[in-house]
């Protein structure tokens, strides 16, 4: 059993390999780093093309679904995306928060943070950076969000409950998240669950998605709404790598599903009494 520690060195290593590469040989790969198919798969099944700030190479095609569609970011908001990869996401949000709004790109892989640096200075955007860091201890202020994005990445981080913990933390009260993420229905075989090609493929990290969806619930968030759900399929030749034809069999009928959800969910704003602020003072210690 790996320790955290290894899981993320393992993950870093193979996305420092992924930022060298483009869209096209990530998509025919099951994690992004080596061509382990000969059919062309993708967890991304989605179309960012017709978003407004999608840039062609700030897409490596590695996520699971569309957040920044779902995560209503208005004109001026501070805009988090955690594990932000080449820029793509932080681009669209970049066109949605406008230039009166902030972008902040959080990714721990020094690889793909030059990439994205990169991306950025050919646009001169004087209003995104991307910061390097783990996502479960963010290099931000708190209260400092009024979105944050994440598009596939929590489940690649062996303590996800302290990247929730740490959401809730950045986000300004009354802030919210969007998040697309892979989670589980039924267990995944042994063999696939302690497979590192298919952990930095965004799978064998997935947890239950009742789980999942708890431990946002435990972390203190409001008005929690899965906003799409789409079934992620796992081609045979993929699945031959690590099971049997008769595991593969067994693995189909097991009642396993494999899901791409996008979750929103608030932090909650502050309640004041009625009266506004001045109502709400309470002596020396509440305000001035």
């Amino acid at each position: 059993m790996q320790t955290q520690e290894q899981v993320k060195d393992m993950v870093r290593q193979k996305y420092a390999e992924i930022a060298l590469q483009d869209k096209g040989t990530n998509a025919s790969s099951c994690c992004g780093a080596g061509g382990c198919s000969t059919e062309v798969y993708t967890i991304m099944s989605e179309d960012y093309t017709a978003l407004d700030g999608y840039n062609a190479d700030a897409d490596l095609g590695l996520g699971c679904g569309l957040p920044t569609q779902f995560a209503k970011i208005k004109k001026g908001d501070v805009v988090i995306d955690l594990g932000s990869g080449a820029g793509n996401d932080a681009f669209i949000a970049r066109s949605e928060t406008g230039e009166t709004g902030k972008v902040i790109g959080i990714d721990f892989t020094p690889a793909m943070i030059e990439r994205a640096r990169q991306n950025n200075e050919v646009r001169g955007f004087n209003n995104v950076e991307f910061r390097q860091g783990d996502i479960e201890n963010m290099p931000v202020t708190a209260n400092t969000a009024d979105v944050i994005v994440s598009n596939c990445v929590l489940n690649l981080v062996p303590n996800k409950d302290g990247v929730i913990k740490d959401i809730y933390r950045v986000l300004k009260p009354g802030g919210h998240f969007c998040i697309s993420d892979i989670v589980l229905e039924g267990e995944l075989p042994k063999q696939i669950k302690e497979a590192a090609e298919m952990y930095a493929g965004c799978v064998a990290g997935a947890i239950q998605k009742q789980v999942y969806l708890k431990l946002i619930e435990a972390n203190g968030f409001k008005n929690i709404t899965v906003q799409k759900n789409k079934a992620i399929i796992i081609p045979d030749d993929i699945l031959s790598n690590y099971l049997s034809a008769a595991q593969i069999t067994a693995f189909k009928q097991s009642g396993t599903f494999i899901t791409s959800i996008t979750v929103y969910a608030e932090k909650e704003a502050p309640k004041f009494p009625e009266g506004g602020l001045e109502g709400a003072c309470c002596g020396s210690n509440c305000c001035n």
